[in-house]
């Protein structure tokens, strides 16, 4: 199972790893590369202190430049054969289940569906619920993360409906109680 962690700085990236967290996602939006990768050293510090996978969140060349595992790329962020040619591990998001099939055939890594439950994180984007994420997860062959307003309480959930593992934002710092709950589902 895979707990999937999104921070903005080092503080939060080590109390996700020390909690558990499989991958931890650099996520600072809007950020020129430069900028992004000078506050993302810290945090590719925590990870491999941890050997935990180090995604950074919609900007290849940040990625390459930090050394990641791999990065995660939005609806509208460009750069996946790049992605691919410097042989970064690729996530792509999914609203839908029609969303779904169109990302999954470029062959990512996983897929990140969502948001399940509204979130603060994306305000705008309409929470999908527990059946779209049952009917993406039956129709796509790459893992999917489920996220969005998840925590504690509803994280098992999301893998009693097929998901392989959650991505938190503000339940981070929960990561060590959410790999607990994780772990007692995945059994």
């Amino acid at each position: 199972m895979i707990l999937h962690a999104l921070v903005g700085d080092p503080a939060m990236a080590e109390t996700a790893a020390a909690g558990g967290a499989t991958v931890i996602q650099l996520r600072l939006k809007g950020l020129p590369t430069p900028e992004l990768v000078e506050r993302g050293r810290p945090v590719a510090a925590v990870c491999a202190r941890h050997a935990v996978t180090f995604v950074v969140n919609d900007d290849v060349a940040a990625a390459i430049e930090l050394g990641a595992d791999g990065v995660h790329l939005g609806r509208g962020d460009e750069g996946f054969e790049r992605a691919r040619e410097a042989g970064l591990l690729v996530g792509l998001s999914a609203q839908s289940v029609d969303e779904s099939r169109q990302v999954d055939r470029r062959r990512p890594d996983y897929i990140g569906a969502g948001p399940v439950w509204t979130t603060p994180t994306k305000p705008d984007a309409p929470a999908i619920g527990l059946e779209a994420l049952r009917d993406i997860c039956g129709v796509v062959s790459a893992p999917v993360i489920a996220i969005g307003g998840i925590d504690v309480s509803n994280a098992a959930a999301c893998l009693a409906v097929g998901a392989a593992g959650v991505a938190v934002v503000r339940a981070a710092v929960q990561a060590r109680a959410l790999r607990e709950v994780l772990a007692r589902a995945a059994v």
